[in-house]
């Protein structure tokens, strides 16, 4: 799979820890991931460039118009969940995503150093 780190959404997720927009979860991401119902409602309102922005990669492979071409959020559209960054750090490392593990590692530090 075409597979690359999406380095907008990573300025993007950036700037949301260190504005506060942050929630650091205890649980399991399952249960804060939106369902695609909220994910469609989200396109609606405001379109696939910032729907991109919550996803760390982006899959060449699927058309831009598609939810498809984006991989690994980490956010509820509204804040940075810190259980989704731990979860797309995880399957990125197991999928051999390197670039995608080490940008969600550096998030969650962020994160994680923002809420001392």
């Amino acid at each position: 799979m075409p597979l690359a780190l999406n380095p907008a959404a990573v300025t993007f997720a950036r700037k949301l820890i260190e504005a506060g927009k942050i929630k650091n979860d205890a649980g399991h991401w399952g249960q804060h991931n939106p369902d695609p119902a909220h994910q469609n409602t989200f396109l609606q309102q405001h379109g696939m460039a910032e729907y991109a922005n919550w996803h760390l990669a982006v899959d060449a492979s699927h058309q831009e118009s598609t939810k498809g071409r984006y991989k690994f959020p980490y956010g509820d559209f509204q804040t940075v969940h810190r259980d989704g960054l731990i979860a797309a750090k995880e399957r990125a490392a197991q999928q051999g995503y390197d670039d995608v593990a080490q940008a969600a590692a550096e998030l969650l530090g962020l994160l994680e150093e923002s809420t001392k």
